[in-house]
């Protein structure tokens, strides 16, 4: 119980100057007696001697002791399992603070302040910033945070998540940022650095290892539960939630990380060095400038190179996006190159046959009009092509009658559609005859056709051909038609007046 400072110095008074014991003092200022024994003992008075309640635990203390000496981190309900086997009545319910008040102590740990020279060091992490919502997708919101730990200057870029490319990214956008790389990178043992760890012996991640020879910078991973040794981005990182994203209204992740820009340039740089508190980050962190080491004269390669297989499909998925291509690439392995802003999609090692916008939507169709009109191209052909050898197996002769009507400047695909729909309601001997008709009387066409169709139809005396069969649909196909009593139809023929309507 916290009480006010006034309340405080009247006890304090009541106790030294009147002499008053703990529970006069309690009971005539209306407090519990334990909050008057805390105020005296925190001004070195002690409070009044009094003798320990008798508890069913006391037998067992010792022993507790021991156990506690040999197994500190032991849990309370496992030495109250011990206890009870050896004879103890009490209750679990308030053993754990038995066990509380009788565990060794833990001595608080002292830490030293961390300080480096300029240019020495940068440290980096990782924040998580909840989730932005992009069409169907929602796609975790990471910060990239990188802090000068000499002149404590920051970088913020934020991605759509912390894998290794956006680690990559993140990197070789700070440097730029500084104008320089600091001698040693300090992280924590994420998967993006650290693949293997055992005591001092460390296996990096490839990646990282190719971009720190390409900056010559050493990546150091702090010891394991160290987070203290970079707690410069780590108090960083709080500082951003608190004084940069709270309350932040954005459009999206380019106007965000434009404001995040000018945070950094602006805000974070222009607040009191914590290494000297007369100058400010950015003045500070002109002169650690000059000691950064160089950038190399190529910046490092950020594109993402993914090998990804191909079916009957015409489009490549990647990143939950399917990618349109062009359809005689299918069945076979592509490679995508992508950036944040583009995706190429190369087939062998140099040739590009698609690029497009990239999308962090979920499910989106990213597609190039012409794939899509070359697809639309070749299945009309194919579908025409299966028409043709179908006739032409069918009839032979409509070989002849196409070339003839080639040469008259007849259209062949409607031709191609008009015989195959004679085919299907005549039969291939009649439409056969009508064509070796047609061909022999020189009218390679197709009103002739049709005309000797129906002209050989009326001699042999049958009915027109049906139309067009009903669509192979199972709603027209199982419709089942109630058969109606003909019957019903011969009252529509009777005179009423046969009928005697006199009861």
């Amino acid at each position: 119980m916290t009480i006010a400072k006034e309340r405080e110095a009247e006890i304090l008074r009541l106790h030294y100057a009147e002499r008053w014991p703990v529970g006069t003092i309690a009971r005539q200022l209306g407090i519990h007696h334990g909050t008057v024994e805390r105020v005296l003992i925190q001004e070195g008075m002690l409070s009044p001697a009094r003798s320990p309640r008798p508890s069913i635990a006391d037998p067992y203390v010792p022993f507790i002791n021991a156990v506690l000496d040999k197994f500190p981190s032991l849990t309370a309900s496992r030495i109250f399992a011990m206890v009870q086997q050896r004879g103890y009545p009490g209750a679990p319910d308030h053993f754990r603070a038995i066990i509380a008040r009788l565990r060794p102590r833990k001595p608080a740990e002292a830490y030293l302040r961390l300080r480096t020279f300029p240019g020495e060091q940068a440290q980096v992490d990782w924040g998580h910033f909840g989730k932005l919502k992009i069409g169907r997708a929602l796609r975790p919101l990471m910060a990239f945070v990188m802090v000068l730990s000499f002149s404590r200057m920051v970088f913020l870029r934020f991605y759509l998540d912390a894998k290794m490319p956006n680690f990559i990214r993140g990197h070789v956008d700070a440097f730029n940022f500084f104008h320089g790389v600091a001698r040693i990178v300090l992280y924590d043992n994420l998967k993006s650095v650290v693949l293997e760890r055992y005591g001092d012996t460390i296996r990096f991640h490839p990646t990282l290892i190719e971009l720190s020879g390409h900056y010559r910078f050493e990546p150091r991973p702090v010891a394991p539960f160290r987070g203290n040794e970079k707690g410069r981005v780590e108090r960083k990182i709080r500082d951003i939630r608190q004084s940069f994203f709270a309350a932040r209204q954005f459009a999206d992740l380019k106007d965000l990380n434009a404001q995040a820009l000018d945070w950094c340039t602006n805000v974070a740089a222009t607040r009191p060095c914590p290494e000297d508190k007369s100058r400010k980050v950015h003045e500070v962190f002109a002169d650690e400038n000059e000691r950064l080491l160089p950038l190399p004269a190529v910046p490092f390669e950020t594109t993402e190179r993914v090998e990804v297989e191909v079916r009957k499909i015409p489009y490549l998925r990647f990143d939950l996006n399917d990618y349109s291509i062009p359809h005689t690439r299918t069945h076979r392995t592509l490679t995508v190159l992508a950036d944040l802003e583009t995706v190429r999609i190369l087939d062998g090692l140099s040739e590009v046959i698609a690029t497009h916008p990239r999308s962090f939507d979920k499910g989106a169709q990213v597609e190039q009009p012409d794939h899509i009109e070359q697809l639309r191209q070749y299945k009309h052909r194919a579908r025409h092509e299966s028409v043709l050898d179908y006739l032409q197996r069918a009839v032979p002769s409509v070989t002849l009658l196409f070339e003839q009507a080639a040469q008259r400047g007849t259209v062949l695909s409607s031709l191609t559609t008009h015989l195959y729909r004679l085919l299907d309601t005549h039969g291939a001997a009649a439409l056969a005859l009508a064509i070796d008709e047609a061909l022999a009387q020189q009218t390679p066409h197709l009103g002739a056709v049709k005309q000797i169709l129906e002209y050989h139809r009326h001699q042999r005396g049958q009915p027109p051909p049906l139309p067009t069969p009903l669509p192979d649909d199972a709603r027209v196909r199982d419709l089942c038609v109630r058969e109606h009593d003909l019957d019903t139809y011969d009252q529509l023929t009777e005179n009423p007046d046969d009928h005697d309507t006199n009861p």
